[in-house]
């Protein structure tokens, strides 16, 4: 109980309208598209009953044994029949985010990249980037045309999740990574035009972690939008295995 004497507050379901309305029209005000802002707030709401899904899975696994094995049997039943039940809302709640449509399919296609999965590849990147290095010159118009080519290569579940893929990659290559940015990224000796140009932009993680990954997938993409074959080239051989 809470000290008003209450029980569990819980928000009903016109007061979390009211909450999603009101902050898709600030965005609005801010400039923002509504079908962005509604978008970005769809995927807060999946992401939150995704995790929500996840915390309850881990603790369903562990049944209360002081009641009996008969009432510990029935406590696992539940909490996993519970678990399912959130998994599935937050696929509906992922699909509804993303516009995808019913079919099994929808979220595992690779459509081009909307605006607002651009924008928000350019958020994961760019503080990862400054992790390793500094801020440098390149073209923003290549950077998203870099980053494009390297959305094409996801479906639209991966998109969803790509920023988490991407610091789970840092994380994991942390010195290799920091080795090649002061060898060949901004600070360094070599030039910011050539065949080291993707050094010198926040885009290289992502790059670079596509093509370890989905080398084949990558390449088509950057063929497609006739982008510098020397750019991938001297990534590769900043990060030191073959072409």
């Amino acid at each position: 109980m809470n000290p008003a004497g209450e029980g569990l507050q819980q928000l009903d379901a016109i007061s979390v309208l009211n909450a999603k309305t009101t902050l898709v029209q600030l965005l609005v005000r801010a400039g923002v598209h509504p079908g962005d802002a509604g978008e970005l707030i769809g995927l807060v709401e999946a992401g939150t009953l995704a995790v929500a899904h996840t915390r309850i899975g881990g603790h369903g696994g562990v049944a209360p044994t002081e009641k009996g094995e008969l009432y510990a049997s029935g406590w696992l039943d539940g909490a996993r029949a519970v678990a399912d039940e959130l998994g599935a809302v937050a696929e509906r709640a992922l699909r509804d985010a993303v516009g995808a449509d019913a079919s099994a399919d929808a979220l595992d296609a690779r459509p081009p990249a909307g605006r607002m999965e651009l924008e928000r590849a350019k958020v994961a990147v760019l503080p990862l980037y400054l992790s390793f290095t500094a801020v440098s010159d390149l073209d923003p118009e290549v950077s998203e045309q870099v980053l494009t080519a390297v959305l094409g290569t996801l479906t639209t579940r991966q998109r969803t999740g790509y920023a988490g893929q991407l610091t789970r990659f840092a994380d994991d290559h942390r010195v290799r990574l920091e080795r090649m940015y002061a060898e060949y990224g901004p600070g360094s000796t070599i030039a910011i035009h050539g065949r080291y140009s993707l050094l010198h932009s926040p885009t290289s993680i992502a790059v670079l972690e596509r093509l370890l990954t989905e080398p084949t997938a990558l390449r088509e993409e950057w063929d497609a939008a006739e982008l510098p074959p020397a750019w991938l080239e001297g990534l590769t051989t900043a990060w030191g295995t073959p072409a």
